[in-house]
């Protein structure tokens, strides 16, 4: 049977029931977001003359609730009008609408008689065939379904998203007794596919799989944290980004989160696995309780394990529980690690340390690889389960098993055996069967070891995706330092950057030059795509300034030519050009994407020419286009100067879209023309499935524009008079006005004395000009320097 989900209803509307309203939004369904009506008027409602009766007070806390929803940092909506959406009621009058609904999400507060009672209502008005699923974070799914009719329960399961819902990919679906193979396997395609997640099928055990294994992590670093004598900085270095994890590594990301959240789900845990073998981990240490008895659960409370006062972040000392100045952490095992890129790579280095960072890290993993040892077959049947789960719902780029593998499946017993602790049988027999890895690639696809079948088998759901990691090796067409050309399949290849943060210099520039011309001559099209963390920050802004501050203005002009000549040939080739932005995509990433025949974007793409904060105009191409693009949307006896002041702005203020469908309202993507994908992990399988659409209707190589209309002295006027106004309001600098006037002759197409068609080449190299005048300029080379060292920007 065919399931459309058209219309989805939402009962409970806090932080969680708001942002899965929202993330519903966000792909085109209609939503109801339900809560409770309340009991007793405000004072407000009261002065206004209000009765409980009024539908304002009626469904004041749904209200309530989504608008806070709604101006919360970071968004849970891709655009502002997609809230359009979500209409809101309350369970005591708009029940009934539930039975137009196809799919009723339940996510009311985490107490086992609510939810039953909320069951039990639904159950009333759910039309026979519709989907139900509870969003509970831990309590078991066969307890909330008893007594509920066969229907019911055949179409009941858990459905828990990590907050935020828009964020986190990890959606967990959790059957039931009765739960039918048909509406799993209809939830597990439908998280992946329209809600962009990873989907994971857990078993009904308390706090599932991410938070089972992601609170013993942490619960295991809360004991480690004392016996090991390291200090929460120290704990939060050896735990963030050099293990490939987020930024906050441990205790911030436990600030965030709120530390009573944590200690109710490792409280369910040790309350309810009493079978499980490091039970006692899970009991919270003494200045946990204490934090708990003082308040302070992070940013909920302005402090936690870090405490912010004026501009000052002040850390928690575990021993005193007193807070002082933050201490800068450092190893010597890490400066070990900086020169290998990947994370990855790093572990054989870092379990080899010999230094305090070194034990801890030998420790951790030792334990880690024991305790997901042995939660199969507890938890899930199959090891990959439980990677997809902390990577999508935690953030952490490589599973403990990926991570295990990259030590050496040998090498970490060794290491667990040194630590006191041993594998789960099953390890060992894998070995002894002859296989030596979790994991194994074959012909672009990951193969996992399965435990019950004692063989390997290719893991399920591959085949809407192309995975690079897999293909690189094996279907590498050409490479350099920086760039690597893979061949995708059916005519179709895919340029990878592989420089530092994907940012654009010289041997990038080679490499889309290079992968034009073996596309010309032997291929069907061109995919400029990559799955790291970002699409590109932008041009290599060190080489920039390097030739600036040693005044090689010829070799900077060659270099600024050849930027500029190379998105031009992404426009103009005789195969189409498919741009896969996703993550970070600024400055000289911005530009390639526009100058790509289509843009294949994640929603997740954050995007825009972000040039000024560095004192610069965009020089790739980007203010070309920017008044290109205006000049398109002229039309007869409308107000040109309105619309190009809109492009002059979005450059001019740097603006950067939070999401792809923001994009569009900026103008750096184009409806018609470019497209949005929710799964990222999609991105590049559609990209090639739109270059091979373009190539197969009949591509032609588009002829070279000389048909821009630009307004002269009319718009540069108006530029000129409007920066003088900013400076002496103080808006902007002086520096920023100079900034904003080489952009506004750009735009303007020079101080022409009348309205003219120009080429984009006349454009260029205005641009081009522009953008070298601005790096002889000591307040520009200031800029530059300051993002080079302080990675922020300098207003100067």
């Amino acid at each position: 049977m065919k399931r459309n989900i058209k219309k989805v209803v939402v009962i409970g509307s806090g932080i969680m029931g708001s942002g899965i309203a929202c993330h519903f939004a966000n792909i085109g369904v209609e939503v109801i977001l339900l809560d409770i009506a309340p009991n007793e008027l405000t004072e407000l409602e009261i002065k206004k003359g209000l009765t409980l009766e009024s539908k304002l007070v009626r469904n004041r806390l749904v209200n309530d609730h989504l608008a806070t929803a709604l101006k919360s940092k970071p968004s849970p909506i891709y655009h502002q009008s997609f809230a359009s959406r979500i209409s809101t009621g309350n369970t005591t009058d708009d029940m009934a609408k539930i039975a137009s609904c196809d799919w009723i999400i339940e996510v009311v507060v985490e107490r086992l008689d609510i939810k039953k009672s909320v069951f039990e209502q639904i159950e009333k008005y759910r039309k026979p065939g519709t989907l139900i699923t509870s969003n509970t974070s831990g309590i078991p799914i066969h307890f909330m379904s008893e007594g509920r009719s066969e229907d019911f329960q055949k179409h009941f399961c858990g459905t828990h998203f990590f907050n935020p819902a828009r964020y986190l990919k990890l959606f967990e679906i959790i059957p039931g007794p009765q739960t039918s193979s048909e509406v799993l396997d209809f939830l597990n395609g439908y998280g992946e596919k329209f809600l962009g997640k990873t989907s994971v099928v857990a078993k009904d055990t308390p706090a599932f799989i991410g938070n089972r294994i992601g609170i013993f992590g942490i619960m295991s670093l809360f004991h480690q944290v004392k016996e090991l004598g390291l200090t929460i900085e120290e704990v939060d270095k050896l735990t963030g980004p050099v293990i490939g994890r987020p930024k906050s590594a441990t205790f911030r990301t436990v600030d965030v989160v709120g530390l009573d959240t944590l200690v109710h789900v490792a409280n369910g845990i040790y309350e309810n696995c009493k079978t499980d073998e490091v039970l006692e981990l899970f009991k919270l240490p003494d200045f946990i309780n204490k934090m708990m008895e003082n308040k302070w659960l992070g940013s909920k409370t302005n402090q936690g394990f870090y405490k912010k006062e004026g501009k000052e972040i002040l850390s928690l000392d575990l021993n005193t529980l007193e807070y002082r100045a933050a201490k800068k952490a450092s190893f010597a095992t890490l400066e070990l690690t900086k020169t290998i890129d990947k994370p990855i790579d790093r572990f054989k280095v870092l379990i080899t340390g010999k230094d305090k960072a070194g034990e801890f890290y030998r420790k951790n993993f030792a334990s880690m690889f024991t305790y997901c040892s042995n939660r199969i077959p507890e938890i899930t049947d199959a090891f990959y389960k439980i990677d997809d789960a902390m990577k999508a719902g935690f953030g952490w780029e490589n599973g403990p098993f990926e991570i295990w593998d990259a030590i050496g499946v040998q090498k970490g017993i060794e290491m667990m055996q040194a630590e006191g602790f041993q594998p789960a049988s099953w390890v060992t027999e894998m070995i002894a069967s002859g296989n030596t890895t979790f994991y194994s690639v074959k012909e672009g696809a990951t193969y996992f070891y399965n435990i019950e079948k004692k063989q390997t088998e290719k893991i399920p759901g591959q085949d809407a995706f192309i995975i690079l990691n897999n293909i690189r090796e094996s279907k590498k067409v050409w490479n350099n330092s920086e760039s690597i050309i893979t061949d995708l399949g059916d005519g179709i290849i895919n340029l990878e950057f592989t420089s530092k943060m994907n940012s654009i210099g010289a041997g990038v520039l080679q490499g889309i030059n290079k992968a034009i011309d073996i596309a010309e001559k032997g291929y069907e099209g061109l995919v400029i795509g990559n799955q790291g963390t970002n699409f590109s920050v932008g041009a290599n802004l060190a080489m920039i300034f390097m030739l600036a501050v040693e005044q090689e203005y010829d070799e900077l002009n060659m270099a600024i030519k050849m930027f500029q000549d190379t998105m031009m040939r992404c426009r103009y080739s005789s195969i189409p050009v498919i741009a896969a932005p996703h993550g970070m995509t600024l400055g000289g990433g911005c530009e390639l994407t526009m100058h790509s025949d289509r843009a294949v974007a994640a929603a997740e793409t954050y995007i825009g020419l972000v040039e000024f904060g560095v004192g610069v105009i965009p020089g790739g191409g980007g203010s070309k286009e920017m008044a290109l693009r205006a000049s398109d949307l002229f039309r007869k006896n409308d107000v040109e100067l309105n619309v190009l002041q809109e492009y002059f702005l979005t450059v001019g203020m740097a603006k950067v879209a939070t999401s792809a469908y923001e994009a569009f309202d900026i103008g750096v993507l184009q409806k018609g023309r470019d497209i949005v994908v929710v799964n990222k992990d999609r991105q590049i399988a559609t990209a090639k499935q739109v270059a091979l659409q373009m190539a197969n209707q009949g591509y032609t190589q588009p002829v070279r524009r000389n048909d821009i209309k630009v307004l002269g002295k009319q718009a540069l006027g108006m530029f000129l008079v409007g920066t003088d106004q900013m400076v002496a309001g103080q808006f902007i600098s002086e520096h920023d006005q100079k900034i904003a006037n080489k952009l506004a002759y750009v735009m303007a197409g020079g101080d022409l004395s009348e309205p003219n068609l120009v080429s984009e080449q006349y454009l260029l190299d205005l641009e081009r000009e522009a953008f070298l005048s601005l790096c002889t300029e000591r307040k520009t080379l200031e800029r530059i320097q300051f993002m080079l060292t302080k990675g922020k920007p300098l207003r100067n």
